[in-house]
């Protein structure tokens, strides 16, 4: 059994504590509002993000926890933009040796950092792993099959697997740290892409080459900064990109799919209760691209879109009347 911290109680920080309780370990779930931190810790249910799914023993919400040194594991489950200046806090007073986990997808817009980087710059961890794949936590809650990755160093991406594997959750583990983070951060902004095409009605050849493309594209960018290329024909690569791009359960989905069908992104972010990683993400995304010197028009005609106001249907047919060249 062990003690774990999740540092974020959306859904998905709020299912993987589920998880881990489920399987006998100790868990304590952290919210930063303490008034909704108490209202968890009574009703034992997280009824904005996780609603019905009652707490499990051995998890337990707080607002509150008595140093981090008690921990054998902590998990940072908070939406890439918020990671900073949540785990500044705890800065120095994190302890080198104990495993930080990320669960976040996302690059940081103002430094084009990934989660574990960001992680490395704000608290003393030595030990930075990442947990992605096609994992949307209503499933998760609900006890479906799912089957993720770790990554990081490989024995501790390997006690990371061993430490939340159940029957009904399985996970391999990696050494790739960036490239799991590039295909969950990347996969949101195709999700858009995808969301827009279904808003626009424009059938089911359109989506399969738009997820065989914008897997194209998140290679060449990963072969570019330095990632393994079986890294994107893996779960965390084709994987959570098939869920991201057809699951209901899928945010940046449905968010593209109200751009198709005429609504304005300003307006859709505004009425949504949950972070829209692939908007935060896009410009960060294209900013690393151009970098690296990577061409990846999917990505600039989603930017175009969600920022510029360009028009999705005519976004679509610039990338079919693209110049024709060999696959």
């Amino acid at each position: 059994m062990a003690e774990v911290l999740i540092i974020g109680a959306g859904s998905w920080g709020t299912a993987f504590g589920m998880l881990l309780a489920g399987a006998g370990h100790r868990v304590t779930l952290y919210e930063r509002l303490a008034e909704y931190a108490r209202e968890m810790a009574q009703t034992r249910v997280n009824r904005i993000f996780l609603p019905g799914m009652p707490f499990p023993a051995g998890l337990e919400a707080s607002n509150d926890f008595d140093g981090l040194e008690r921990f054998d594991w902590c998990v940072c489950a908070v939406p890439t933009r918020f990671i900073r200046s949540e785990f500044t806090r705890l800065g120095a007073n994190y302890p080198a040796e104990l495993p930080l986990v990320s669960l976040s997808k996302g690059i940081e817009q103002e430094t084009i950092r990934f989660p574990t980087q960001i992680l490395a710059e704000t608290t003393r961890a030595k030990h930075l792993l990442c947990l992605s794949g096609p994992s949307h936590a209503e499933e998760v809650a609900h006890g479906l099959p799912t089957v993720v990755v770790s990554a990081g160093d490989e024995s501790r991406a390997q006690a990371l697997a061993e430490l939340v594997s159940t029957p009904t959750f399985r996970v391999y583990y990696s050494t790739d740290l960036m490239g799991v983070e590039l295909s969950g951060a990347a996969k949101n902004v195709v999700a858009i892409a995808a969301g827009i095409l279904d808003g626009l009605k424009l059938g089911d050849n359109a989506k399969a080459a738009l997820l065989a493309r914008g897997l194209a594209e998140i290679a060449r960018l990963g072969h570019a900064i330095g990632a393994e290329e079986r890294t994107f024909s893996g779960l965390s690569g084709i994987g959570d990109l098939i869920t991201t791009c057809t699951s209901p359960h899928g945010r940046n989905l449905r968010f593209g799919r109200r751009i198709g069908e005429g609504e304005k992104p300003e307006a859709i972010l505004a009425s949504m209760q949950m972070v829209v990683e692939g908007y935060n993400t896009a410009r960060a995304l294209r900013e690393l691209a151009q970098q690296h010197g990577v061409e990846m028009p999917i990505c600039e005609e989603v930017c175009n879109v969600i920022y510029d106001g360009a028009d999705p249907r005519e976004a679509v047919t610039r990338l079919m009347t693209r110049a024709i060249k060999a696959e």
